[in-house]
């Protein structure tokens, strides 16, 4: 595969603050990249130095090989989409996305073509002639994404474009995005602090962490196979034990927790005898009341706190033993669990191979 994008070394500091620290990735032709992280971790930043409004201090940023050290914003083959569209309110639809190529000084009638074609394809024919102020929020924003596609740029920015959305519009928009992405063939890559837009839409996430990419992965290995424990806090929800490490080898490690129980956890090398380690284990990997004929599970006593009840997303509250800690544990839709009220104490489980196990920082 070709590769549109490629990132070298780059870091931005501010003074005495290092808001990018030596980023390096590469992104394919036709990919959806995403950079997933909390505020402040420098994803917005490195954004910016991609789209030409801020320079590396130190690195290369490469777009389809050719180096754009002093290309200035208008000079790349980028276009960026904020969170906060920019739509002229005084414009319909046709002349919104035909601006950047009036700038160009193309003819009415190629741009008559080309803005019918890109309303084709973002799923709105026929809408050249409606206000911004008579659009939806998913449709103001399909038409931000046309303004851009029609431009056909190399690669397409996008800083938190759904933020500004309710949560049902941002959920259909996530599929309608992805979907836009593969039938345009344009390379995204999309700014996030939001999970789930980035496992939904995503072929590959940089989970990003104080100015570090943490781990660069697909989506289903960054929730199943994290590499650091921050990467396992950060993606998906999940609980957390901590144990001290009584033995460690052959990929399995045994902790004994602080409430003195033993349990065993996979890890792909062995951990330090007496260390503190953590341990996360997904909510949906905890077995309810597993019975005796599942052997080899790790199994815990635990009295349940709350029942937190949200349709397909219910859950359990528990706490085990004497300790503060609390664990989270979805209630399969396969299996009726109404018999379960706060103040039961019930039976748990799960497969070592669940969690994922990392010696505490």
């Amino acid at each position: 595969m070709e590769v549109d994008l490629s990132v070298k070394n780059v870091t931005k500091s501010f003074k005495d603050f290092t808001a990018v620290d030596t980023v390096s990735f590469d992104v394919e032709r036709g990919r959806f990249f995403s950079i997933l992280g909390p505020s402040g971790c420098g994803k917005t930043t490195l954004l910016r130095m991609v789209a030409g409004f801020e320079e590396p201090s130190s690195g290369t940023i490469e777009i389809r090989g050719r180096d754009m050290a002093g290309f200035a914003p208008n000079r790349r083959p980028v276009n960026l989409i904020f969170q906060h569209l920019a739509l002229f309110p005084m414009m319909n639809v046709a002349d919104n996305i035909g601006f950047g190529l009036a700038r160009r000084k193309e003819s009415k009638a190629e741009i008559n073509r080309k803005v019918s074609d890109i309303l084709e394809r973002v799923n709105l024919p026929g809408f050249e002639t409606k206000k911004i102020h008579q659009l939806s929020g998913g449709q103001k924003q399909r038409v931000a994404i046309a303004r851009s596609l029609v431009l056909n740029p190399t690669v397409l920015l996008l800083d938190e474009p759904l933020g500004a959305l309710d949560l049902k519009l941002r959920e259909q928009m996530k599929i309608e995005l992805k979907k836009l992405q593969e039938q345009v063939g344009t390379t995204f890559i999309y700014i996030t602090h939001d999970q789930s837009e980035a496992l939904v839409m995503s072929d590959y996430v940089a989970v990003m962490n104080e100015g570090r990419f943490e781990q660069i992965d697909s989506p289903q290995n960054l929730y199943s196979r994290p590499a650091t424990p921050f990467v396992a806090r950060f993606v998906g929800n999940n609980n957390r034990i901590i144990g001290t490490v009584n033995k460690s080898g052959d990929s399995v490690t045994e902790l004994v927790t602080r409430n003195g129980d033993t349990i065993q956890a996979k890890t792909p090398d062995p951990l330090p005898a007496g260390a503190e380690a953590e341990l996360f284990i997904r909510p949906e990997s905890i077995i309810i009341e597993p019975g005796t004929e599942i052997d080899g599970l790790n199994r815990l006593q635990v009295v349940v706190s709350s029942v937190l009840f949200d349709g397909a997303n219910s859950q359990l509250l528990v706490q085990s033993g004497k300790s503060a800690e609390e664990l989270l544990i979805s209630l399969p839709q396969n299996r009726q669990y109404d018999h379960i009220t706060a103040g039961d104490r019930v039976e748990i489980g799960w497969d070592a191979a669940a969690g994922n196990c990392f010696e505490a920082a």
